[in-house]
């Protein structure tokens, strides 16, 4: 490739995209919705959900110090990520509460990167991450899981047109937006029933001595914020068009 081809190629990535249409950002809201809310479309779509949580507990893991021994993604869309050093402590806190928050803070950033018009960056930056990931991940299907995911972002981001690219990154965000807060009440629904004792609220609640219903509650509170803060983030790109 040329330096011209390159020079073109970084200011595509890094330049704004047209401003999308207002029903756009409207309509991407309420598919994410459905996509959560709808059972059958949700245990598919998880997966994303997963690998967002995923990816949160070894973020934090390697930002702490800890060793990130490996990350697996199962069929069922539960995932594991290991990582060694202390058993307690700020590093291992902070590494199991970044699980739960992560798809909601990603969403957050997949917004305010949105809300500048930065659709091929965050394509791309998706791309990249997965590949981050991929590097780490110790099964069969959590392998064929991230390449497939990375591979239907890469073919948008590369070959879709500018309202294709739109649509797959708006409804992507939103996803992540609803979808971070949904697995919480799954996750206080499973303990209530006494399904998920090792689940990272319960761990927590060993290391800290806190009940673990505080550390659910922190979650939903966290997800929740960042729901509110990703849809204003997002709802300045249609509420000029629809006032």
């Amino acid at each position: 490739m040329s330096i011209d081809g390159v020079t073109d190629l970084w200011g595509e990535l890094l330049g704004a995209q047209p401003d999308p249409p207002g029903l756009l950002v409207l309509l991407t809201a309420l598919a994410g919705l459905l996509a959560v809310a709808y059972r059958p479309v949700w245990r598919v779509a998880r997966n994303a959900v997963t690998i967002a949580h995923e990816g949160g507990h070894a973020l934090f893991a390697l930002l702490t110090g800890r060793r990130l021994r490996g990350i697996r993604l199962e069929f069922d869309t539960s995932g594991l990520t290991l990582s060694s050093g202390r058993p307690t402590g700020l590093g291992m806190i902070l590494t199991l509460l970044g699980g739960y928050i992560a798809p909601s803070l990603v969403g957050v950033l997949g917004a305010w990167l949105l809300g500048g018009n930065r659709i091929t960056l965050l394509l791309w930056l998706a791309v990249v991450l997965l590949l981050l990931m991929l590097i780490n991940v110790r099964n069969l299907f959590g392998v064929v899981s991230l390449v497939v995911t990375g591979a239907i972002v890469f073919a948008v981001s590369w070959f879709a047109g500018p309202e294709v690219q739109a649509a797959f990154a708006y409804a992507g965000v939103w996803f992540l937006l609803f979808g971070g807060v949904r697995p919480v009440f799954e996750l206080q629904s499973l303990r209530r029933r006494g399904r998920m004792p090792g689940s990272d609220a319960d761990q927590l609640a060993h290391i800290t001595h806190v009940p673990a219903v505080f550390y659910v509650g922190l979650f939903l509170i966290v997800n929740l914020a960042a729901l509110a803060v990703g849809a204003f983030l997002l709802a300045g790109q249609w509420l000029p068009e629809t006032v």
